[in-house]
C-alpha cells in the first residue's frame, strides 16, 4: 500500500534529516562544499555497528547503554573526520573540496579497520530501534517516534548553538570571512568547529542508519552528500528560509520529502538501479526551482520599483 510506503519513507527521512542538518551546517552556514560526508557517515555506521555487536550477550540494560554509546561515539568519530578536513584546509592550505576528497578516500581504509570486514550484520544483535519497539509493545511505527525525538533534539541544540556568540561567529565566517578576521576572530578555528560539528551530525546519522537497517557496509556512503544537498535545497524551496529555526525545520522536512519522492518512485516501479540518476535529477530540479524563484522575486521587486517611480 502507498501509505505503508510513505511511512517507511518517513522512517528513513527522519534519519536523513540529521544528515541534512549536518550538510546544511557546512554547505549553507560555512559556505563550504564538504565531500567528507560520504566517508564520515560510514564511520558513524561502523562505530555504531561494532558497539551494538559487542553488546550481544549482555544484560538488556547494558545492551541499551552500549547502543547509546555507539551513537555518541558515531558523533565523536564523525567530528574527528571533519576536523581532519578542516585542518588540511586551514593549516596546509589545501582547497576545501580537495581536502574533503582526500579524507573521504583515506577514511575508507579506517572504516574497514573499525569494522574488521566489509559488512557487519546487526539482525541478530540488539539495537536502539529494537529496544524502542519492545518498549512500545511491538508498535510497528515506533522507529518514527524515535526518529522524531532525535531530530527534534538535534534541531533544538543546533538552534541554541547557532544563537550563541560562537554560533554567530560561525555564521559570519560563512557570510564574510574577511570581516570576521577584521573583528579579531579566527576564521580557521570557526571552520574547524563548523566542519567538526557538521560531520559529527553526519556520523550520528550513520550510526542511526546502521541500527535502523540492521547492517553497516563500507560502501554505503556513496552519494550521501547528494542526498544531503537535495534535502537542504528541497527544504529551502518548499518551506522557505525565513528565520533560523524555520530553516532548520525546513531542512529536516526536506529530507523527509526527498525520501518520500524516492519511495513513491520505487512504489510505481522505478528500478532500484536508477536511484542515483533520479537523485541527481531531483537535485537539479530543486536547484532550478530555487534559481527561478529568485529570478521571479527579483523581477517582482523591479516591477514594483518601476510602478513607484512612474
Amino acid at each position: 500500500m502507498l501509505i505503508v510506503t510513505l511511512l517507511e519513507a518517513l522512517e528513513l527521512g527522519l534519519i536523513y534529516s540529521i544528515l541534512a542538518l549536518g550538510v546544511f551546517l557546512s554547505f549553507r552556514t560555512l559556505n563550504t562544499p564538504d565531500l567528507t560526508v560520504d566517508g564520515s557517515i560510514v564511520t558513524g555506521a561502523a562505530v555504531s555497528a561494532v558497539m551494538c555487536t559487542a553488546a550481544s550477550g549482555m544484560e538488556p540494560t547494558a545492551q541499551t547503554l552500549m547502543c547509546i554509546l555507539g551513537l555518541i561515539l558515531a558523533f565523536v568519530f564523525g567530528m574527528g573526520a571533519g576536523a581532519i578536513t578542516a585542518l588540511l584546509n586551514t593549516k596546509l592550505k589545501i582547497q576545501s573540496l580537495l581536502a574533503g576528497i582526500l579524507v573521504m578516500l583515506g577514511i575508507y581504509s579506517i572504516n574497514l579497520r573499525i569494522q574488521g570486514k566489509a559488512n557487519v550484520n546487526l539482525n541478530s544483535t540488539p539495537t536502539l530501534y529494537k529496544t524502542v519497539e519492545n518498549a512500545m509493545n511491538g508498535f510497528r511505527w515506533s522507529s518514527i517516534v524515535f526518529g522524531l525525538i532525535i531530530a527534534a533534539v538535534v534541531i533544538f541544540f543546533m538552534f541554541a548553538f547557532l544563537k550563541t556568540r560562537k554560533g554567530f561567529a560561525l555564521r559570519a565566517t560563512g557570510d564574510n570571512e574577511e570581516m570576521v578576521r577584521a573583528a579579531g576572530i579566527s576564521s580557521d578555528n570557526m571552520k574547524l568547529l563548523g566542519l567538526s560539528v557538521s560531520n559529527g551530525l553526519v556520523g550520528l546519522a550513520g550510526g542511526m542508519l546502521a541500527q535502523y537497517q540492521g547492517y553497516s557496509d563500507v560502501g554505503m556512503g556513496t552519494g550521501m552528500v547528494v542526498i544531503g544537498l537535495a534535502s537542504v535545497i528541497i527544504g529551502e524551496v518548499l518551506f522557505g528560509t525565513g528565520g533560523l529555526l524555520r530553516r532548520l525545520i525546513a531542512v529536516a522536512l526536506g529530507a523527509v520529502v526527498y525520501r518520500m519522492v524516492i519511495g513513491v518512485a520505487l512504489y510505481l516501479g522505478m528500478p532500484p538501479t536508477d536511484l542515483k540518476l533520479v537523485s541527481a535529477v531531483i537535485v537539479t530540479i530543486a536547484l532550478a526551482m530555487g534559481m527561478l524563484g529568485e529570478n521571479f522575486s527579483l523581477r517582482k521587486k523591479r516591477s514594483k520599483a518601476g510602478e513607484r517611480n512612474a
